[in-house]
């Protein structure tokens, strides 16, 4: 937390007088009138956009102080999406809730405040969702535990997060709209690591626990409401949505099928549980969409595309979302084995620009890390200085995704990285595009001519060696 400035602290003290002298104004059963303002600290951008769900509601402008302020002549109670590119936070509003919120954008989630009426729980949810992160930020380890410990270790901070919503929920006394996404951000984060267990510890120890599993280890699916428009789009819905499609999927895998064909057939079974899932076609459209958009990352395989796209045009009625998916399918051609990497650009620990295409001498592998993952950091370092001393002859590049250049250098410097180049991206929309990078875990091997030998593997994966022999 940093040390608010006299002019900072004085405007932050009046805005919330002016805030709080709209909460005691009487407002009328007709009248949905609200408020929404705050001050932008290291703004990357000069506005503050409000959606509702996926449909932008205003785009509010910064001042010269970096300041905003909306009133709202009539605002729908529930759940809203502020951004100030590219962060984005949840906001609530109850009928005439007047807020004012200050954000760093230099550490967004974690200098979100809000005040005036509706503060307290808007910054419960924040803390929450803070919580949170910072449990799936270093919950990687507890997939290699046995059955037992990992169980008891989920069971306890299951418990305490429900505790901690009680007791909140009593002294604040919140709506039942409210209690659904605090009820969402407790049991979906539980529900998603015993969803991602048996691959997960598959993956990392390369035993197979499936047949080890209680009958009701996924008892708790029978209580979820697949079609609850509510939560639709609220994140630990669609995380846990994700990657609870992907264990039902690949609990039918069939062995002995080449990769290509068994990822082809994983991904298709996706899609006709989503299609038979959901009777809500704005829920399915949003989970077909996202079963595509993974799938495209993940196999290369122009004849299986194809096939899968048919199936995908045939159960999706999102007319606007072909065009987004046709563009990744293509930019995921691009990254053929035997085809050039597009080139990116990166920062050196020299402030010096860098061209990635100059690094490649040798055989190299490419990962990615953000300060916001600390244990994929550790984790993933450490796997790449063991395999740089079993393999000499390959070079180990991490980039680093954060947008500061001090702050990545600051990070470094708690560390001991040795055996790994390290270099920050430059433009992270630009290696999102070419590179197609929507998760941490991925990982690039690149031939020592510059030329893929894979672009979409996992340094994770127990079989990843097999790309260095």
């Amino acid at each position: 937390m940093t040390q608010l400035s006299f002019r900072e602290l004085f405007f932050f003290s009046s805005a919330v007088l002016l805030f709080l002298n709209s909460c005691d104004k009487p407002f009328k059963d007709n009248d949905y009138t609200a408020y929404f303002g705050g001050e932008v600290s290291n703004p990357k951008t000069s506005y503050v956009l409000l959606y509702k769900d996926s449909t932008l509601i205003d785009t509010i402008p910064l001042d010269k102080n970096n300041r905003f302020y909306k009133k709202f002549d009539s605002l729908t109670p529930g759940l809203y999406t502020f951004k100030h590119d590219p962060e984005y936070q949840y906001v609530y509003f109850d009928k005439n809730d007047s807020l004012m919120v200050r954000v760093n954008a230099n550490d967004f989630d974690n200098s979100v405040v809000f005040c005036g009426r509706g503060e307290e729980k808007n910054n419960f949810l924040m803390e929450l969702y803070l919580k949170n992160e910072k449990d799936r930020s270093g919950m990687y380890e507890i997939f290699d535990y046995d059955l037992n410990k990992f169980e008891k270790n989920i069971d306890s901070s299951y418990t305490s997060a429900k505790q901690f919503a009680a007791t909140h929920k009593q002294e604040q006394q919140w709506s039942d709209d409210f209690d659904a996404y605090v009820q969402a951000s407790v049991d979906f984060p539980y529900y998603a690591k015993k969803e991602i267990y048996p691959q997960a510890h598959k993956i990392r120890t390369g035993k197979n626990i499936l047949n080890k599993l209680p009958k009701d280890f996924y008892g708790f699916r029978k209580k979820i409401n697949f079609n609850d428009d509510q939560i639709t789009n609220y994140s630990p819905f669609v995380r846990y949505l994700t990657v609870m499609l992907n264990n039902i999927a690949a609990s039918e895998t069939v062995a002995g099928q080449n990769s290509s064909d068994a990822a082809l057939e994983l991904n298709i079974r996706k899609l006709n549980i989503a299609d038979s899932l959901f009777t809500s076609q704005k829920i399915k459209n949003s989970v077909l969409n996202n079963i595509a958009f993974m799938y495209l990352l993940e196999d290369q395989h122009i004849q299986n595309n194809k096939k899968f796209l048919d199936r995908f045009y045939t159960l999706s009625t999102d007319n606007k979302e072909e065009k987004e998916i046709r563009k990744i399918g293509d930019a995921v051609q691009l990254l053929k084995a035997g085809n050039r990497l597009p080139d990116i650009m990166l920062f050196n620990d020299k402030d010096e620009k860098v061209a990635a295409n100059s690094l490649f001498k040798k055989k190299t592998v490419v990962f990615f890390w953000t300060e916001k993952a600390k244990s994929h950091i550790i984790s993933a370092h450490k796997i790449a200085k063991n395999l740089a001393k079993k393999y000499p002859n390959v070079a180990f590049i991490a980039i680093n995704l954060d947008d500061d250049q001090q702050e990545w250098k600051t990070e470094l410097a708690n560390y001991n990285f040795e055996q790994v180049q390290e270099y920050r991206v430059a433009d992270f929309e630009a290696l999102k595009a070419k590179w197609v990078i929507t998760k941490i875990h991925r990982t690039l091997v690149i031939n020592a001519d510059g030329t893929i030998a894979n672009a979409f593997t996992n340094l994770f994966d127990v079989k990843f060696e097999d790309n260095l022999k």
